[in-house]
């Protein structure tokens, strides 16, 4: 099989390159031509005596996925550029308010930082945040309010006028088990 098939090859490869080349273009012509010769090798029992013709009509099928797919690009492309990119973050802002909020972090005590973590750390509910530190829940919440009153104002202090105060920080992840 492998010398007929190398035979078919070296008679009908140009004409088959000229056939593609012709629809689809020199740039793709050469691959879209070995993908003609994939399909014959796999196909090699539906192959005829007289293979040019059938050879063309595997082309016309590869050759018109071929521009479907190009054609679908295309499009893609056109639609990628249509759309307007969002505008690029501002590290300076960014850092500035990281640096803000752990200077703010660090200026709060102990328990403060205890409950919050419970909270927007770990995730932790408010009765299972009061049982990890051995109080009761209503203990927890008010520790957890004035926790979050201190940040608030700490934050405050700390950043820059410019900061976006719109993103959500520490005192609103989980404010729904607070």
């Amino acid at each position: 099989m492998a010398e007929e098939f190398g035979v078919l090859f070296n008679e009908q490869h140009t004409a088959v390159l000229r056939y593609v080349r012709r629809r689809a273009g020199a740039d793709s012509a050469d691959d879209l031509a070995a993908e003609v010769f994939v399909v014959a090798w796999r196909r090699w029992a539906e192959v005829p005596a007289d293979p040019l013709p059938w050879l063309y009509g595997v082309a016309r099928n590869v050759v018109a996925n071929h521009l479907r797919g190009r054609g679908r690009a295309e499009r893609l492309a056109a639609r990628w550029e249509a759309e307007p990119l969002p505008p690029a973050p501002d590290v300076a802002e960014e850092v500035a308010a990281r640096d803000g909020a752990h200077a703010a972090w660090a200026r709060l005590g102990e328990r403060d930082r205890e409950v919050l973590a419970l909270i927007a750390w770990e995730c932790l509910g408010v009765r299972q945040a009061a049982r990890s530190l051995g109080c009761n829940p209503a203990t927890f919440s008010v520790q957890l309010l004035r926790a979050r009153r201190r940040l608030r104002a700490a934050l405050n202090e700390s950043v820059s006028p410019d900061f976006d105060s719109a993103r959500p920080t520490v005192l609103e992840v989980n404010r729904a088990n607070g």
